[in-house]
């Protein structure tokens, strides 16, 4: 039925993957498949099952930021020195931001997981605003260039700068922005902040108050200079622009104090007294149609094409339509067909007491078996009495004991993962493993065992209950459903009693009564199978259905939920109201009748009084009525055993499935935690272990060269002395230190006396000898 769709919405999903080049043809691939995606998630559940990542708000996930990427992308691409391309630019920025803006607070929120670290709040504010810094850059720039006043383009700077500062202050927050990215949004942050400045001081000069001027030329100076620390992390275009600005300032600044230094002599202010400049924001996160409206765009004459699935179900239609089923049935099970029951059984109950109609039957006749017993034994032969009931039970105990099964096994899971979560918090520690326990995180799975767990031993007690009627009047169930000659030696004879004309007259009014008591129990059943029937033919899905037209139609963003339905189920349960107004006079019928019967069986035992020859055959023909009686009542019992433990397994299964994907988040979950921990862990090791090399090598440097005197007195250090030596002749001794030129004695200008000072080195004695 929907081969066609599966395919439409496969090649959409390729087309949608495949976007590669920032072009204004992939914005459109990316809107078509989004404003599917958002389309098709009131369809499906959130775990959808099928072939994609995870499911249908993750995959969500991923294809709005991409094509918040993609708009970025664009704005980057745009000439931006025209007017036009400035515009461009400043709107694809505040779409990127707005799509941005639309993952932060409408898909992330439906996502079960926790979302991926480039996902989480910080990083997606801190990105947001980032974006929006640079559509409010192309606004000042687009100013600059149209050569606007300073005052304005001062306030169009000044809220650049903040939104610069806004985008850095959630980046440090966030996990995944790196610290490149943190200097670089401080860079921009000075050097908006300086060029607002600038542009105030400007406009100072203009209104002549030239301290003003001096001051703001120097907060502009100031932040420039804090905007240049950074300069190791921005790149060429932006430092090259701070330096430009730093020298322009500068030489504003020599003119302005010199000016007011010799001629205008105006106080400068200090920075605290400077008035601060007023913000002019020209931007804001814009959120496209095709995702704020995805069910306006989508159409037989759409370029988006038409809605895909559009004759499916809304998944909310089922679960709100399995909402009403179980509430309708509980309404007419508990509120009036139990209600029924209930009546009835007091009525036999009182019967029973009164020990009727056994002794009515005794004495209407004497000899053989009663009509009405032979009718009884009759029906249980055909149903096969004891046989069925036993079987029933077997089939009951089958199903209690898989339900059994699928409600442990969802719990084992819950167990297995709870202790898997408690090892690693023991393991990472708290401070590491910082996810909510399991049974916060699942409270509401947690509560549903405990309920699940009433359930079942509510349906255990009453199992039981069933098992000891059954064995109460097993032996009496076997004989009515034996032959008539097993139950007329049951019953015995009495001879036929002389009736007189009162007892006789009794007789009737209380066999009237009986007849009644009969009467009203085929009309209760007819009842009951008639609401039955109703209960059966109520189908709301056709009004669910409507309802849901209408809400989408009317409410096209809004998500379906099934407590919309609520005012439907109510008229729709309202029309159980004449069932509920029967009840209450059948409840008053009965207590009339049993009045009547009540006087009736005290006349007929008075009329009857002394009459013990009947006393035997009463109790045997009573015993077999109320053996019937609770046959009957067995037979209904388990009936409701059988529909509640069926109704069971639904829950049950249902509450597996979610244990099962409950565990399957939270264990994709503690992998990532695990690998981000084991990164950071490592990165300690390596750091402690860097420090602690640095630390051992410092301790040996300390011991080799820089050690702690000892406490001893120390050693007495020697002296170096020099062995005295006889000089060779020709050989240099240190003693006499080296002596260039004549001695003192030659004051001449002929060659000097080689031998007159032995010693003295001489030049000409081949040079120089060491010993």
């Amino acid at each position: 039925m929907f081969t066609r769709d599966l395919e439409a919405i496969d090649q959409i999903r390729n087309d949608a993957v495949n976007v590669r080049e920032p072009h204004v043809s992939g914005v459109r691939k990316l809107l078509a498949y989004t404003a599917q995606l958002v389309w098709m998630s009131g369809k499906f559940p959130i775990d959808i099952g099928v072939d994609f990542t995870c499911n249908l708000k993750f995959e969500l996930a991923n294809i709005v930021y991409n094509l918040a990427s993609l708009y970025s992308q664009l704005a980057n691409s745009a000439v931006r020195t025209t007017s036009a391309g400035l515009r461009s630019a400043c709107n694809y920025f505040c779409l990127s931001a707005g799509v941005i803006s639309f993952l932060k607070t409408t898909v992330i929120p439906d996502l079960r997981s926790t979302p991926p670290e480039d996902m989480d709040n910080m990083t997606l504010e801190s990105l947001e605003h980032l974006l929006l810094a640079q559509a409010q850059e192309c606004c000042w720039q687009k100013a600059v260039m149209d050569g606007l006043k300073d005052n304005s383009i001062a306030r169009l700077a000044a809220m650049v700068s903040d939104f610069y500062t806004q985008a850095g202050e959630f980046g440090i927050k966030s996990d995944a922005i790196s610290s490149e990215w943190i200097h670089h949004t401080t860079a921009k942050h000075h050097h908006f902040a300086a060029a607002a400045q600038f542009r105030a001081a400007c406009e100072a000069l203009e209104r002549r108050k030239y301290g003003e001027e001096v001051a703001r030329l120097r907060d502009s100076l100031e932040c420039v200079n804090e905007a240049l620390k950074e300069g190791k992390w921005i790149n060429k275009t932006i430092l090259g622009g701070l330096q430009g600005l730093k020298s322009t300032v500068q030489e504003n600044l020599k003119r302005a104090e010199k000016d007011n230094d010799l001629i205008y002599l105006n106080p400068v202010p200090p920075k605290s007294e400077l008035k601060s400049i007023e913000r002019a924001s020209m931007v804001s996160s814009k959120v496209p149609k095709e995702l704020s409206n995805s069910g306006s765009i989508l159409g037989d004459h759409s370029e988006y094409g038409q809605p895909l699935f559009a004759k499916l179900v809304p998944y909310a239609v089922h679960v709100a339509a399995s909402i009403y089923a179980e509430r309708r049935d509980r309404l007419v099970n508990t509120s009036i067909i139990s209600e029924f029951e209930i009546l009835t059984t007091r009525l036999h109950e009182l019967l029973q007491s009164l020990s009727l109609p056994g002794s009515l039957q005794a004495i209407e006749k004497p000899l053989g078996l009663p009509p009405a017993l032979i009718s009884h034994a009759e029906e249980i032969r055909q149903q096969d009495g004891i046989n069925r009931l036993k079987r029933s039970m077997d089939d009951i105990n089958k199903l209690r004991n898989n339900d059994l099964a699928t409600f442990y096994e969802g719990v084992e899971v819950l167990k297995c993962e709870s202790a898997e979560d408690d090892r690693a918090r023991l393991k990472y520690g708290t401070d590491q493993w910082t996810r909510p326990p399991s049974k916060e995180a699942a409270c509401k799975l947690y509560a549903q065992v405990g309920e699940i767990e009433g359930y079942l031993q509510s349906a255990q007690s009453s199992d039981e209950l069933v098992r000891a009627k059954l064995i109460s009047c097993e032996d009496l169930l076997t004989l009515l459903g034996g032959n008539d000659r097993e139950l007329e030696e049951y019953v015995p004879s009495s001879r036929r009693a002389v009736l007189t004309a009162k007892v006789g007259r009794e007789v009737g009014t209380l066999r009237a009564c009986l007849d009644e008591v009969g009467r009203l129990e085929s009309r209760r059943r007819r009842k009951i199978q008639a609401v039955r029937e109703k209960a059966q033919a109520d189908d709301i899905n056709t009004a669910i259905l409507t309802e849901a037209s209408r809400l989408e139609r009317e409410y096209p963003m809004q998500k379906i939920e099934p407590a919309q339905f609520e005012d439907l189920f109510e008229q729709r349960l309202a029309r159980y109201d004449v069932e509920r107004m029967v009840l209450l006079e059948e409840q008053e019928e009965q207590n009339q009748l049993i009045s009547r019967l009540g006087e009736a069986n005290k006349s007929f035992l008075n009329a009857r009084a002394g009459d013990s020859l009947s006393k035997a055959r009463e109790q045997a023909l009573q015993k077999l009525e109320g053996a019937y009686f609770k046959y009957r009542e067995i037979v209904a019992n388990l009936d409701g055993g059988r529909k509640f433990y069926n109704d069971l397994a639904k829950i049950a299964g249902r509450f597996r499935d979610e244990c099962k994907n409950f565990v399957y988040q939270r264990r994709m979950e503690a992998a990532q935690m695990e690998s981000d921990v084991t990164v950071a862990m490592s990165s300690l090791h390596i750091s402690q272990s860097s420090s602690l090399k640095q630390q051992k090598m410092q301790e040996k440097q300390q011991q080799q060269y820089g050690s702690k005197a000892p406490t001893e007195k120390p050693l007495t250090a020697p002296v170096p002395t020099r062995a005295t030596i006889t000089p060779t002749a020709g050989m240099w001794n240190p003693e006499i230190g080296i002596k260039f030129g004549a001695s003192t004695g030659n004051s001449g200008t002929g060659p000097p006396n080689v031998g007159a000072n032995r010693g003295q080195w001489d030049p000409t004695r081949g040079g120089m000898r060491f010993g």
